[in-house]
């Protein structure tokens, strides 16, 4: 079994020859936003002295084992869900959020961000075109199916940010202010017909639900409440959205939630209990499945009663608003987001920990790591064009 560990001469050969290279027309793409301002340290996250830049890895999922295809430098951040990156569905341009960063003050703390990274994805090499801002640590976005606006949500002023998109530019098209600085919006995802989003709020436990009319975003003040903290969200195209709720972090179990977004309005109709800190959720090209990561105590001390080596990856299989376990698998600590290949063959998850995104196949039934990509940074954010 082939593991694709680089030492750092290679490393460093490797990306120097990145500029040469270009995303093929033929790849699917997959984009890693990378964190090194922090690591652990005994379980604490530690701020890092005198940090390298953050860093974006752009991957080719559909290549046999999957491969980097270049890299770049942009602000992200593991602070917030791991959907701090939207890929639009032409791949032609990737969004990055960097929540945090370090405070000027004190180079031992961070401070909220508020930048957005527009990077071109067919620019040969792909490059960071612009940065625009949006409000206090911006966190998950998401880029409509049309292609056309960009929602932020912003975790440290109780806002949504509005984008339209035209050309590869983002213009600023307002804020949805939910009333409640502190209310943490996290993640903002729209449904397949893009007519509407959901909003988790892990700061006041709720979802809300935006109806999205072209570029006109209004908050409908309907919203639901599913468990603790949520946090990640994933939405399919047979009207089930599936959740992740953070937990209080003690050890305790923790859950994740399904949302029916054929009720109107939509409702949580089933919630079930999962290993510790459920970070990133993510569904399968064709709906039939939905990936979830895990913590699971790898981001804890070692002495802790409740400490594991390694996060984990869990599939369950969606009939109808029912989920049911179908594979299970552990990967590095500190688990972040996980992705899709198209044919849903293959997932890529994230080991904040190990600055490194492991690969699994699946089969329906079986889950196997298969191999693992070093990048440089915490791997901390993940997105494709399908999520």
């Amino acid at each position: 079994m082939k593991r694709h560990h680089w030492l750092p001469a290679k490393l460093a050969f490797a990306l120097a020859a990145l500029p040469l290279l270009t995303v093929a027309a033929s790849a699917q793409i997959a984009v890693s936003a990378n964190d090194n301002k922090a690591v652990l340290v005994n379980g604490v996250s530690t701020i890092v002295d005198n940090p390298a830049s953050d860093t974006v890895t752009i991957i080719d999922l559909s290549a046999k084992p999957p491969k980097v295809i270049a890299e770049l430098k942009a602000p992200a951040s593991v602070v917030g869900p791991p959907q701090s990156v939207a890929v639009s569905r032409d791949e032609s341009i990737a969004l990055v959020t960097g929540a945090v960063k370090i405070d000027p003050a004190n180079p031992k703390k961070t401070t909220a961000n508020n930048q957005i990274s527009v990077i071109d994805l067919k620019a040969k090499p792909p490059a960071v075109i612009a940065t625009v801002e949006a409000g206090a640590a911006p966190s998950g976005l998401s880029i409509n199916p049309a292609g056309t606006l960009a929602l932020v949500a912003n975790r440290n002023d109780g806002t949504v940010s509005i984008f339209t998109i035209a050309n590869k530019t983002l213009t600023a098209a307002g804020k949805i202010d939910f009333g409640n600085p502190k209310s943490g919006p996290s993640h903002v995802a729209f449904t397949h017909d893009g007519k509407m989003a959901l909003v988790t709020r892990d700061g006041d436990h709720r979802i809300s639900v935006l109806s999205v009319d072209g570029n006109k975003v209004e908050d409908t003040k309907k919203y639901m409440v599913a468990g603790f903290r949520p946090y990640s969200i994933a939405i399919s195209a047979k009207g089930v959205a599936v959740l992740t709720n953070q937990g209080g972090g003690q050890g305790d179990t923790d859950m994740i939630s399904v949302i029916d977004l054929k009720r109107n309005p939509p409702r949580i109709v089933d919630t079930i209990a999962v290993e510790q800190i459920p970070e990133g959720a993510s569904m399968s090209p064709d709906g039939n499945y939905v990936a979830v990561t895990m913590q699971n105590g790898s981001n804890k001390p070692s002495s802790h009663p409740n400490y594991h080596k390694g996060s984990v990856l869990s599939i369950f299989r969606i009939n109808g608003t029912k989920l049911t376990l179908a594979a299970k698998g552990e990967f590095g600590a500190w688990g972040q987001g996980v992705v899709w290949s198209k044919d849903g063959k293959t997932l890529l998850a994230q080991s904040m920990a190990d600055k490194s995104i492991d690969v699994f196949s699946f089969t329906g039934k079986a889950l196997k790591k298969t191999g693992s990509i070093k990048v440089n940074g915490g791997a901390a954010g993940i997105r494709t064009a399908l999520d």
